[in-house]
């Protein structure tokens, strides 16, 4: 789980210079596309000279993008649909923080998709970068896989609304299962501190802390990439762009309630990890002053005992207790009374 990713631009670069991620060079885009109406549908893999402009007809095209290693297609694609140059630039920067920016031929969105690698049990996140324009929605990912299949199952089986409505519904409901998605995070996040929480009050170890901070920085993670939605979604619900429809303004305030649903979720774990980092601290200072209280009595009760046997073993000649009979017997006899009166003293302390 990466924080923060490395920047690609070089300093000193002109503003909409394309540069591919590095990590995703190797990774030629794969284009799909579904064209779809009410009555039907196509859907299929193309090339990017198989991509044909639609403003004629009343169908929908949703364009996918996986992967952003080939710099000429996302040229093509912009050409295509009269993309900025800037607008391809944040596509291609990952790390980008989302946000929702209106234009004359269309709107951009930037979001993260999130979710739950169970091969190396951590959360992953992924840069979605959306174009909605009069009669199609483009949308670009880092890499194949995401939460979309029951969008592509409701068009092609004509359930829901996606197909009655236009591109700025579809991407609504794209939005939708990305946020729907961080609640299937944030439960399996939940669950972890659950189970944290239970070992910080029943039997905390140096694992522990360990453990708190590795959920502490995925709820940091969580933080960047869902705060500023609500942003985005509330810029997209009050646009007034003609390319939203006031149908799929309903849907978007839905979509908002869910955004801050899910905020709550996030800054209640955070204060629950923050008080038991605070409980474990404290349980993991006590533990340290039992040890250095039990190191301390020990000391005490030594102390006297010491003095004792170095007083009597000093080699001088004229010392009338070393030719006494009962000297030996009466000092292991006060050596025993001074540990007793020192227990004694601890005790009505109520130090031990």
């Amino acid at each position: 789980m990466r924080l923060f990713r490395r920047f690609i631009h070089k300093p000193g670069l002109p503003p909409g210079t394309l540069v591919a991620p590095e990590e995703k060079v190797a990774r030629k885009p794969e284009i799909s596309i579904f064209h779809y109406q009410e009555s039907n549908y196509t859907e299929k893999i193309i090339d990017i000279n198989d991509i044909t402009e639609s403003k004629s007809t009343p169908a929908v095209s949703w364009i996918n993008v996986n992967g952003l290693g080939d710099i000429e297609i996302l040229k093509r694609l912009g050409e295509r649909f009269d993309i900025h140059e800037l607008t391809l630039e944040d596509v291609l920067n990952l790390d980008q923080r989302p946000k929702f920016e209106e234009h004359d031929a269309y709107n951009f969105l930037v979001l993260k998709m999130l979710y739950f690698n169970k091969a190396k049990t951590d959360i992953e996140s992924e840069q979605v970068s959306m174009v909605l324009t009069g009669n199609a929605a483009l949308s670009f990912q880092e890499r194949p896989g995401d939460v979309f299949d029951i969008i592509r199952e409701r068009i092609r089986k004509g359930k829901g609304r996606v197909r009655k409505f236009g591109p700025d519904y579809l991407v609504y409901a794209l939005m939708d299962a990305i946020v729907d998605n961080y609640f299937v995070v944030l439960e399996t996040l939940g669950n972890s501190i659950e189970n944290i929480e239970t070992e910080v009050v029943e039997n905390p170890t140096t694992q522990t802390s360990a453990t708190i901070h590795s959920l502490r920085r995925k709820i940091l993670l969580l933080r960047r990439s869902i705060w500023p939605l609500r942003e985005v979604i509330n810029g997209f619900m009050r646009s007034e762009s003609a390319f939203i429809n006031k149908e799929s303004q309903l849907f978007l305030r839905d979509l908002y309630d869910h955004t801050i649903q899910v905020i709550e979720t996030l800054e209640t774990f955070r204060e629950m990890l923050t008080g038991m980092l605070d409980v474990y601290l404290s349980a993991s200072g006590n533990r340290m002053n039992e040890i250095m209280k039990v190191l301390t009595i020990i000391s005490t009760l030594f102390i006297p005992l010491g003095f004792m046997a170095g007083l009597y073993g000093m080699n001088f000649k004229y010392m009338p207790e070393l030719e006494w009979k009962w000297g030996y017997p009466v000092l292991l006899g006060v050596m025993a009374a001074s540990v007793g009166a020192f227990l004694l003293y601890f005790r009505k302390r109520k130090w031990i």
